[in-house]
């Protein structure tokens, strides 16, 4: 489609924190809180009380069999409740930097079978998500392609590159490991200019403008390799990819990631590296304006509510709540107290929200009608819920474009495995 890298949209993200250098903040307490969507069913590793490095195993998960998640720093556990079905609800950690970091046991070779396990067993497995559906890769998957994405254009978020500084032998280790893993290509996803990171032979690179959603992995792989049933597409943070390059060299895990904690109720914007799991009002505290604030982990786009940084994100976002007496467009009053969902109106700001590469209007009419066939012909099979987060945004449709993604995606997996 021509001139399709000119779309996109500059999303305005106050007191961004970009320019600020990065200060290492670790949390008192690092917790993971599993919704009942995720069905996390998980057989626990360690028991209430128990000291553990960091990067020691923690939980095992029953699916994916085999792969575990890891204690994100040195810490006590502090609590640790499972619900129906050994389904994890909660795994609290209490900090105890006495405690060490865990050395992880290397292959002997750098072969796909030993390296899948050495990522399962240190729990960078996790870092990976598949296409379709968005899950964990299963134990034996094998994916066609993988994107690193060392470009993130959602709002406030932090440089990926910025988040790999000091780590390019890592990332380029990293890069030639994902090579054993994907059957046929992977990918290297950036900003256009000049390269910043390592691009080792035999790895794609692909650039794009820094507009939203250019930054997201779905439409990346839309793009260049187009996820299908049968045919799964792996993505994966430029920062993980420095992760893994590190586990080879020296078996132990990275202890932070890079977090940019922004927002219209801080006083200032901070940049930060933390571990996963970080406690986000420990993060602002000290930062914030006098008042009421909803902490967000991740975007003020997709961002959902919540006292933990959720495990793939990078970013915090600090609102002020929203103000019940703020009058909306006579329009759009009008249209919420109509007894139809509200309509979708072709507008250039949904084919800039799509980045111009999806065919906006049939892909939106074909969610709105439910009708799987069209949405996988149109790409939904490589998209995931945050990919429409933006044509949310500017279209205010309701029920939302995403939750409808959502559940036509989980219709098709449901379809597949019968």
């Amino acid at each position: 489609m021509p001139g399709f890298w000119s779309k996109g949209l500059n999303v305005a993200q106050p007191e961004s924190a970009g320019g600020t250098e990065p200060e290492t903040v670790l949390t008192e307490e690092a917790s993971l809180l599993a919704s009942l969507a995720e069905d996390l069913r998980v057989e626990p590793l360690a028991a209430e009380g128990t000291v553990l490095a960091q990067g020691a195993p923690l939980l095992r998960l029953r699916n994916p069999a085999g792969t575990v998640l890891a204690a994100p720093m040195a810490g006590r556990v502090g609590h640790l409740e499972l619900g129906p079905g050994h389904r994890l609800r909660r795994v609290t950690l209490f900090r105890e930097p006495a405690a060490g970091r865990h050395r992880h046991v290397l292959p002997g070779d750098a072969a796909a079978g030993p390296l899948r396990e050495l990522l399962k067993a240190s729990g960078l497995w996790s870092a990976f998500r598949s296409r379709p559906f968005g899950r964990m890769p299963g134990p034996e998957d094998v994916p066609a392609a993988i994107f690193a994405m060392a470009l993130d254009t959602r709002p406030g978020a932090p440089d990926p590159v910025r988040a790999v500084a000091g780590a390019e032998e890592a990332f380029a280790r990293g890069l030639a490991a994902l090579q054993c893993l994907a059957s046929e290509q992977v990918f290297l996803c950036r900003a256009e200019g000049p390269a910043r990171l390592p691009e080792p032979p035999g790895v794609r690179v692909v650039t794009a403008r820094a507009l939203h959603p250019w930054g997201l992995a779905g439409f990346q792989i839309h793009r260049h390799f187009p996820a299908a049933i049968g045919r799964p597409v792996w993505d994966i943070a430029a920062e993980d990819v420095a992760a893994i390059g590190e586990l080879l060299e020296t078996g132990m895990l990275r202890e932070t990631r890079l977090v940019s904690v922004a927002g219209g109720a801080l006083r200032d914007a901070r940049l930060v590296r933390t571990q996963a799991w970080a406690d986000l009002r420990g993060l602002a505290q000290g930062h914030l304006k006098p008042g009421r604030n909803v902490i967000l982990s991740g975007s003020v786009l997709e961002g959902r509510e919540s006292r933990w940084l959720l495990p793939r994100d990078r970013q915090a976002t600090v609102a002020l709540p929203a103000d019940p007496r703020r009058r909306t467009h006579w329009f759009l009053r009008a249209l919420k107290g109509a007894s139809r969902p509200l309509p979708l109106i072709p507008t250039a700001a949904v084919e800039h929200a799509l980045g111009g590469v999806v065919p906006a209007m049939p892909l939106l009419r074909a969610l709105s009608a439910g009708d799987g066939e069209a949405a996988a012909r149109l790409g939904a099979l490589s998209l995931l819920e945050e990919d429409l987060a933006l044509a949310d945004y500017v279209t205010c449709a309701e029920p939302r474009l995403s939750g409808l993604l959502g559940g036509l995606l989980q219709r098709i997996e449901a379809e597949e495995a019968a």
